[in-house]
């Protein structure tokens, strides 16, 4: 990255809302200047999959995208909430930012969300744009019953993650995806390991939260303002290939300022709902708040420029480097903050080829420690084996091989070290309660978030031979 300037459009945060005794934590991303813009995504994904939009609408606005309650890196709300809750918690959301009132925009489930929210707090959206507004026939929902929303928890030997690879592959090609025949096929089949990969991801990251974030706006009932309702205006559009475009034409009476329309694209539907925000009246907003105990800094030397996630004492003199293929989680003990490196955990990748000089490794290391002012760095030590055969490619690929891949990495290497010698003479003494699959799921997550743990580990070993 020498000799580039590159500037980072979004940036990543978190904050935490109290309600009452509760208190939940939510990450959020940013983008731009302008009148703030809540954007809310569907289910079961995250603030993740408005990147490009954010890039794109930041300069008009302050786009601001939660990950919903249950969703991505945000806590799930209690019990067994509704939509009227979820509606609520985008409100306490704000609340928490000191935004008073901001344009919004959801796709599918988010505009469910914020349908509801208008509805119930009218004064504080001051203009809507809805991407597919579902009304499901009594017929449609018999149909999805409970098969559609089944319970997902990770399982012993990885079965789950065959069948969450499956389910997310076969959602673009039937819907509901487990109707395989030709009245519900979708004209927007894909096969592409990326796309389906980045919602396995963001399954993975919610668990069987999904449940209740995506059952509630598959059970929410219409819930269009009155024709004579006081509320701000709003455009819903969908597209070709959409499965709610079909809908538009169940939406029924709505309020004067409220309008519908079939597009042809993605592009045409974006198109649209920003002409129609831009309409927005202008909000201002300030310097918006974030957690003390967790977040990211922004770390710039000549060959990194991204976002690095912490979490612990933010005035914390000891910085603790994880092991290549894990990330900081849980609570760190006092006097100690955590991060994830490059190309690891909640962390950014590097731009380019990763490296392997522990120089440039070291350089990184510097900068994360001056940007969190830290002088003690403790350093991890390294597992047995061969770099190659540890950290083998773990990319996605057509038949999701690398899921289950991965799982059997994270089970082995808790038996012997390395895993990969399968043997008595490499055999270790373990905690069956390190072989829970709760506890194997995040490190499997851990793992095939790891994009750059075999070129830590060797940039570690020439630390170690420098040493």
């Amino acid at each position: 990255m020498s000799g580039q300037i590159k500037i980072l459009m979004i940036t990543r945060h978190f904050i935490d809302v109290s309600t009452g005794s509760n208190r939940r934590r939510v990450h959020y991303r940013k983008a731009g200047k302008g009148p703030p813009l809540l954007m809310v995504h569907q289910s079961p994904r995250s603030s993740k999959e408005y990147e490009a939009l954010m890039e794109k609408w930041s300069e008009h606005f302050t786009c601001i995208a939660p990950d919903t309650p249950g969703f991505g890196q945000s806590d799930p709300l209690p019990g067994h909430p509704e939509i009227t809750e979820y509606a609520d918690a985008t409100i306490e959301f704000l609340d928490a930012l000191g935004i008073e009132r901001c344009a919004a925009y959801g796709f599918h489930s988010g505009g469910i969300i914020l349908v509801t929210a208008v509805k119930r707090h009218p004064t504080r959206i001051t203009t809507l744009a809805v991407g597919g507004y579902a009304i499901w026939s009594p017929e449609e929902m018999a149909l999805f019953s409970d098969r559609y929303l089944p319970e997902f928890h990770p399982s012993d030997y990885g079965e789950h993650l065959t069948w969450l690879w499956n389910r997310i592959l076969e959602q673009s090609w039937f819907f509901p995806w487990f109707a395989t025949d030709d009245a519900h096929r979708l004209s927007v089949a894909n096969d592409d390991p990326a796309r389906v990969d980045a919602i396995v991801r963001e399954m993975l990251d919610a668990g069987n939260a999904y449940q209740a974030g995506y059952g509630a706006v598959l059970r929410a009932p219409r819930d269009i303002p009155a024709i004579d309702a006081d509320v701000p205006p709003c455009l819903i559009s969908a597209y070709d290939g959409d499965p709610l475009q079909e809908h538009i034409d169940r939406l029924g009476d709505m309020p004067a300022s409220w309008a519908a329309q079939k597009v042809t694209t993605p592009e045409e539907h974006q198109a649209v709902s920003l002409s129609h925000l831009l309409a927005a009246d202008t909000v201002t907003i300030d310097n918006l708040p974030d957690a003390g105990d967790e977040g990211f800094v922004e770390v710039r030397t000549d060959d990194f420029h991204g976002l690095i996630h912490w979490r612990g004492d933010r005035r914390a003199d000891r910085l603790a480097l994880h092991a290549p293929s894990y990330a900081a989680t849980g609570n760190q003990p006092a006097g100690q903050i955590a991060i994830d490196l490059p190309g690891h955990g909640l962390s950014d990748n590097w731009d380019a080829a990763v490296p392997v000089s522990w120089a440039v490794w070291q350089d990184v290391v510097n900068a994360i420690a001056d940007a969190l002012d830290t002088k003690t760095i403790l350093y991890p030590s390294l597992p047995n084996g061969e770099p190659d055969r540890l950290y083998p490619d773990l990319s996605p690929d057509r038949f999701g091989n690398y899921l289950n891949m991965a799982w059997q990495i994270v089970r082995a290497r808790h038996m012997f070290a390395p895993w990969y010698t399968v043997d008595a003479d490499h055999a270790l003494a373990f905690d069956e309660k390190n072989l829970g699959p709760a506890n194997l799921a995040v490190e499997h997550l851990a793992l095939i978030n790891g994009h750059s743990a075999k070129q830590y580990h060797i940039a570690l070993q020439q630390r170690q031979k420098e040493d």
